[in-house]
């Protein structure tokens, strides 16, 4: 019979059954007819043509196999009775679903931001042969004079380009209106095979000096800010106050070559002088903001590629010589390589910053769904209990015990499916939230969450095979039951009762192992995060506003940019409510480093590195204004001015490193700043302050130098305020945004407070400890749910010898005792084995942590003190129940 006729048959399993049915009637007619017309009597040849034909319902159901695929129908059949099995225990079903959903959901929603941030590729044309350059092989970024020589001078690339992500101000004064950006070549798009939807894209007759303001623009910014207008092409947008010209719209689908950023503008690198102006990266040699994409000639291998560049690597070099750098330094950028790398998922600090997170994440979410497949196999031994007889009825009329086994796994994955709609539903929840928790007020992570066959096939996955896993030991011991002891009137249970109870005390020792492993590792991470957050930093947070302001749009000569920014801080400092007010350079914590080396006399470096000193240039006020406390020496004053000798103030470990441990030695002492091959004028040391951190909590104080910049004659266009306030500090924000446009309303200003930035700079740890204590808080639940399950199950086992104990004279509290003595072994034991297991574990989660050792005893012993505490608290209400007993009705029971 053909295959779709068979197939057909699976849904019309009735009138297939009439069918044969008649088929077989009509086959004994005619043989009774026969019978009959040869003189055989009617009764007799009834019978003779039935035995001739055999055995009736064999013939049945071989004729029902021929004309229907078998192991499906025995599947529809299986999956029927399961459903009712599930119906007819609702309590058991919702328990189990619901700790599947979640150790599911978690996986699934780790694995859709794993995938989307690590293994998912680029939007793009045949992503898999894009590769990334680098230099030295961890560098990749790139000077625009090196990049220009790259692609002048290579021959093994087909198609190449570079492209610079940062963020553009649409705001023409007042507070910025900042947007994601890119700076491309010409061949950005062609390469990567994006189209346009409108107009048209950047291509290389774009991409020369003196270009004229064109930009592209995303169909999302075109649709959301644009009002997807229909003359979008021509128009024109503001971009640091120059209007450039849009020349097309860009496809939706594409968000640019970084994971975890969309790009809404697009515009060519040549643009960049009329927006930076004298700044304008295009011919400087030491600013490294270019990453470089291509896509190898057909038929080169990344073997082939890496041994042409280096033979082209010391020509290139050579070209790009920088004329102010050290004698070492530039020799070590003449020996420079050049080499390629899989780039399918292109280029992202996200992905460098999350990657071990994630990994991490995803091994901690796999316990958890391990913990929740113990927890559900015990609950199918303890249900066992009731359908001890049911097996055994179906044993005893014929059914094979690999039929029943599969009958069971069945239910297992009928089960685990259920919890998996419940766990996508979970994730597609949990991963926005995941998503706004890696998030920041100056950098939103933009990821694709939506559903794909990736994602799907995973949960299919892992659905699948936690059923089988939690099914197959309660399966396979019911298939062991013995039915002539099953079927006894007065049997408690089949012979492999107590067997099945060693098992499920060994899945919840397996329970607490697991649990401890995930709750002593939340417990590092919890202690890391709050340490990072309590942490001196060297000066008080609280308090402080920052505020960025640019003078791009304030046509303010260079000459007079010092005396613009004195007027604000007069301005600032006059505020009410303002106790101090201060500029610098760079903020705390803000993640720009400027260094440099320095040379002292009287001091050997052991190494280039150990002459290395971080620097920042601040106004007079600026320590009173962040409250950092002078250990020697003053603050600058109204000496310093740019023809008076230089002058610094500098941190107790600068003092300490490059004075012999003597911080007061420092006071009047001379160093000097390397400035190219040689060293700048002499710098005096007129006071030492505490250590401060510098770039990141994280990070051990660097020897930092503050410079006086009232002695700089030539202030950046960019200058960062610092203002301390009386109360709350986002409060004042409208204030001194009033007061700073009250100075120049052409000011584009980004305001912020000292306690948000610090708090942005630990999203990481913080969302690893919230995530953490979430799971191992949902361990603990599942823990609970598991030792209370076990217990229970095994004092209804226990209901005769219980009973007979307290009519013998067992005190109540005697039998409180012993349950609860019981769970204790079972929770030592989880625990002895936990700790051991979290010893190895927690040495992967080291990196994340900040005054906390891996191996900490105090963590490891709260951990162990909660599980045994979870563990007496599920145990309290068995032991409850079983100390309430009333022996009579025991002992009366079958």
């Amino acid at each position: 019979m053909a295959w779709f006729s068979r197939l057909r048959n699976l849904v019309r399993s009735d009138r297939l059954s009439d069918e044969i049915q008649r088929e077989m009637d009509f086959h004994i007619a005619e043989r009774v007819d026969d019978l009959v017309s040869r003189g055989v009597r009617s009764e007799i040849a009834q019978r003779d043509a039935r035995r001739r034909f055999g055995n009736y319902g064999g013939q049945k159901e071989r004729a029902r196999e021929r004309n229907i695929f078998v192991a499906i129908d025995t599947f529809i059949a299986d999956l029927r009775y399961a459903v009712r099995a599930l119906k007819s225990a609702p309590a058991f079903a919702l328990v189990a679903v619901l700790s599947l959903g979640l150790g599911i959901g978690a996986n699934t929603a780790i694995f859709t931001l794993l995938d989307a941030v690590l293994l998912r590729s680029l939007p793009v044309s045949h992503p898999e042969e894009l590769v990334a350059m680098k230099l030295n092989k961890d560098n990749p970024t790139f000077t625009n004079p090196l990049w220009e020589t790259i692609r002048d001078r290579q021959d093994v690339f087909a198609q190449i380009a570079a492209y610079s992500s940062r963020t553009l101000n649409l705001a023409d004064k007042g507070e910025v209106k900042n947007e994601t950006a890119s700076w491309v070549s010409g061949g950005y798009f062609a390469m990567l095979g994006v189209q346009p939807v409108a107009g048209r894209l950047i291509t290389n007759a774009d991409d020369h000096r003196g270009c004229p303001p064109i930009v592209v623009v995303s169909e999302q910014f075109w649709r959301g800010k644009l009002g997807a207008r229909a003359d979008v092409v021509g128009s024109k947008i503001s971009i640091e106050t120059h209007p450039f010209t849009i020349v097309g719209v860009s496809d939706g689908r594409f968000f640019g070559v970084e994971v975890g950023k969309r790009i809404n503008l697009f515009a060519p690198i040549c643009a960049d002088p009329i927006v930076r102006g004298s700044d304008s990266r295009l011919l400087d040699r030491s600013t490294w903001w270019l990453s470089i994409l291509a896509r190898p000639k057909p038929g080169l291998t990344k073997e082939q590629v890496d041994a042409r560049l280096a033979t082209l690597a010391p020509g290139i070099m050579a070209t790009t010589m920088p004329a102010d750098w050290p004698t070492t330094a530039i020799e070590r950028y003449r020996k420079a390589s050049l080499s390629v790398q899989p780039a399918a998922g292109g280029l992202s600090q996200l992905r460098t910053q999350y990657k071990l997170a994630l990994r991490v994440l995803m091994a901690v979410v796999g316990v958890v769904l391990l913990i929740a497949c113990a927890n559900v196999a015990n609950l199918l031994l303890a249900r066992a209990t009731a359908r001890e007889r049911e097996m055994a009825v179906r044993l005893a009329i014929g059914a094979g015990r690999g039929r029943l086994i599969r009958q069971l796994l069945t239910e297992s994955v009928l089960l685990s499916s259920h919890g998996a709609v419940l766990g996508v539903l979970f994730a597609s929840w949990g991963t926005r939230i995941l998503v706004s928790m890696l998030s920041t007020r100056s950098g939103a992570v933009t990821i694709d969450l939506s559903v794909d066959t990736r994602m799907l096939a995973f949960t299919i996955v892992v659905a699948v095979g936690s059923g089988l896993l939690f099914g197959l030991v309660p399966a396979w011991r019911a298939g062991r039951v013995d039915p002539h002891t099953a079927m006894k009137a007065h049997a408690r249970g089949f012979a492999g009762g107590p067997a099945r109870l060693r098992m499920g005390k060994a899945l919840v020792v397996a329970q607490v192992a697991l649990s401890l492993v995930l709750v002593g590792g939340a417990g590092l991470l919890l202690g890391s995060w709050r340490r990072l957050a309590t942490t001196d930093p060297g000066f008080r947070a609280e308090g402080v506003v920052l505020a960025n302001v640019s003078t791009r749009n304030a046509t303010v000569a260079d000459s007079s940019r010092a005396g613009v920014y004195r007027d604000v801080l007069r301005h600032l400092r006059g505020m009410p409510g303002v106790v101090a007010a201060s500029a610098s350079d760079i903020t705390p914590v803000g993640n720009s480093t400027w260094n440099n080396i320095i040379k002292i006399d009287g001091f050997s470096p052991k190494s280039e590195d150990d002459a290395v000193v971080w620097f920042n240039e601040v106004s007079d006020g600026y320590f009173t204004t962040l409250g950092a406390a002078f250990i020697a020496g003053r603050d600058f004053g109204a000496t310093e001015n740019p023809t008076s000798p230089k002058v610094a103030v500098v941190s107790e470990a600068l003092a300490r490193h490059f004075f012999a441990g003597n911080v007061n030695a420092a006071i009047g002492r001379q160093f000097a700043i390397q400035q190219g091959p040689s060293y700048g004028a002499p710098v005096t040391v007129i006071g030492v302050i505490k250590d401060m951190k510098y770039e990141s909590l994280r990070d051990s104080v660097p020897p930092i130098a503050f410079l006086s910049q009232s002695q700089n004659a030539k202030l950046a266009r960019e200058m960062n305020f610092e203002v301390r306030v009386l109360g709350n500090s986002a409060a004042a924000i409208p204030s001194i945004r009033a007061t700073l446009l009250q100075v120049n309303p052409n000011f584009t200003l980004q305001l912020n407070t000292l306690e948000h930035q610090i708090d942005e700079s630990l999203t990481l740890q913080r969302t690893l400890a919230a995530l953490s204590g979430f799971f191992g808080g949902l361990a603990l639940l599942l823990a609970t749910i598991g030792l209370y399950g076990i217990m229970a199950y095994g004092i209804a086992r226990r209901r005769n010898e219980i009973g007979v104990r307290i009519a013998l004279g067992a005190a109540r509290g005697r039998v409180v005792r012993m349950v609860l003595g019981e769970v204790g072994r079972l929770v030592t034991l989880g625990v002895v084995i936990g700790i051991a297991l979290a010893l190895a574990a927690t040495r992967i989660v080291k990196s994340f942590l900040y005054g906390v050792a891996p191996n900490d005893p105090l963590t490891l012993a709260l951990a162990a003190l909660s599980l045994l505490a979870v563990g007496f608290a599920a145990a309290a209400l068995p032991a409850t129940r079983a100390a309430r007993l009333d022996p009579v009705e025991a002992l009366r029971e079958d």
